[in-house]
């Protein structure tokens, strides 16, 4: 598979993103831990995460250990990178809060290296602004967790162009990426993405095929890619991922998967290349 960097970790070209595996319509441990080993069979090294990433109030941080479980019992596991974040909670009600808090943001920290089982977080990501809280504050902790050793990397998501320079800025330019929403349904990150790009800071689209529920409809609704998809004779998902990569070499995106031949499919659109007229096409889409 070809690889990317997010600072100076070199990961797939395209990640896993574990959240389908862990709240509503969940499937059993036996089928995401098998979509987990096959996405490490297929090359993927970047698995993204957060302590959010559960359904009910008392089990905060089960896609965390759901993972740790997955690459304890894979050979190919301790070469992984594993991207969680922390400022987004969920009470167990269905509905999303945030603290971004330099407090809640260090405990979350202490509990995510707890049951992903590593002295150090690979990639910390602060997850989604608390307008309660100085966005400053809240990157600051950041700053400290990697000054006290207890990430190797900082990242932020759901981030406009002004908290990316601002982020950078405290961390004293080791911002290493930016997570926002990017798909063919929502393309108001393109600022953030070139933004990124000009940085050299890594862009980690999530929900690149449109979320969980219109992931498989793709096709039907974006029917550009659908055509394109048919002259390659692949999947519009690759194409989608494909037409990603192929905007600037800082992207790596993360769709998400709970099954394991959807994880197969999407680590394939590294080999799909697309030409210029094609990518000019569905940009215009």
């Amino acid at each position: 598979m070809q690889n990317r960097r997010i600072g100076d970790v070199e990961v797939s070209a395209i990640g896993l993103g574990a959240m389908p595996m862990s709240i509503e319509g969940r499937p059993d441990e036996a089928r995401s831990i098998a979509t987990i080993h096959a996405a490490l069979d297929a090359g993927v090294t970047l698995i993204d995460t957060a302590d959010a990433y559960h359904l009910h109030a008392d089990e905060v941080g089960h896609n965390e250990a759901l993972i740790a479980r997955a690459l304890a019992s894979h050979p190919r596991g301790g070469e992984v990178l594993v991207a969680t974040k922390g400022g987004h909670l969920r009470p167990g009600d269905g509905s999303w809060t945030v603290d971004g808090s330099p407090e809640h943001l260090r405990a979350a920290c202490d509990a995510s290296l707890a049951r992903l089982g590593v002295e150090a977080i690979g990639l910390y990501q602060f997850h989604r602004p608390d307008p309660r809280v100085p966005y400053a504050d809240s990157v600051g902790a950041l700053r400290d967790l990697l000054d006290a050793g207890k990430i190797r990397m900082a990242g932020i998501s759901n981030a406009d162009p002004e908290q990316i320079t601002l982020a950078n800025e405290i961390l004293g330019g080791r911002l290493v990426s930016v997570q926002n929403q990017f798909s063919p349904a929502f393309r108001s990150s393109e600022p953030e993405l070139e933004l990124c790009d000009k940085l050299g800071i890594a862009f980690l689209p999530w929900s690149p095929l449109g979320g969980i529920t219109r992931a498989g409809g793709l096709g039907s609704a974006h029917t550009a890619f659908a055509r394109v998809a048919e002259a390659h004779g692949v999947s519009p998902q690759q194409v989608c991922l494909a037409w990603m990569l192929a905007k600037a070499p800082v992207v790596v995106p993360i769709p998400g998967s709970s099954r394991p031949e959807t994880i197969r499919d999407s680590a394939s659109a590294v080999d799909l290349v697309l030409d210029p007229a094609e990518l000019a096409e569905l940009d215009g889409s």
